[in-house]
């Protein structure tokens, strides 16, 4: 099991900048696989970024490639997501989510934080 608490949310006027964390309850070395979700109101969840134990290469979502960097702090497990360039469809509520093992999906979640993109 894994708890995950975000925080970093706020609002922030478009072309400006915010920097998600997610500390996780144990080791993140050994969890195969965290992302970034959003919700926006009246929307499904989307998938924002997400890194893979062992690969190199991370995923972002087409809406954001160029302006969100997914990185990781091992010894302090924590995730972030770093975004730039904000735009007001980016406004939602982002999770945090954990999948501990190749054998299953992103089941372990945070509570949320609300981005606000609006001048």
């Amino acid at each position: 099991q894994v708890q995950l608490v975000e925080s970093g949310g706020g609002l922030v006027q478009p072309g400006g900048s915010l920097r998600l964390s997610c500390a996780a309850s144990r080791s993140i070395f050994s969890i195969y696989a965290m992302g970034w979700y959003r919700q926006a109101l009246g929307k499904q969840r989307e998938l924002v970024a997400k890194f893979t134990s062992g690969s190199r290469i991370n995923y972002y979502a087409d809406s954001v490639k160029g302006r969100f960097t997914i990185s990781r702090d091992d010894a302090k497990n924590v995730v972030y997501l770093q975004m730039n360039s904000l735009k007001p469809e980016d406004t939602a509520v982002y999770y945090c989510a954990a999948q501990v093992t190749i054998m299953e999906g992103f089941n372990y979640w945070g509570q949320g934080t609300q981005v606000t993109v609006s001048s």
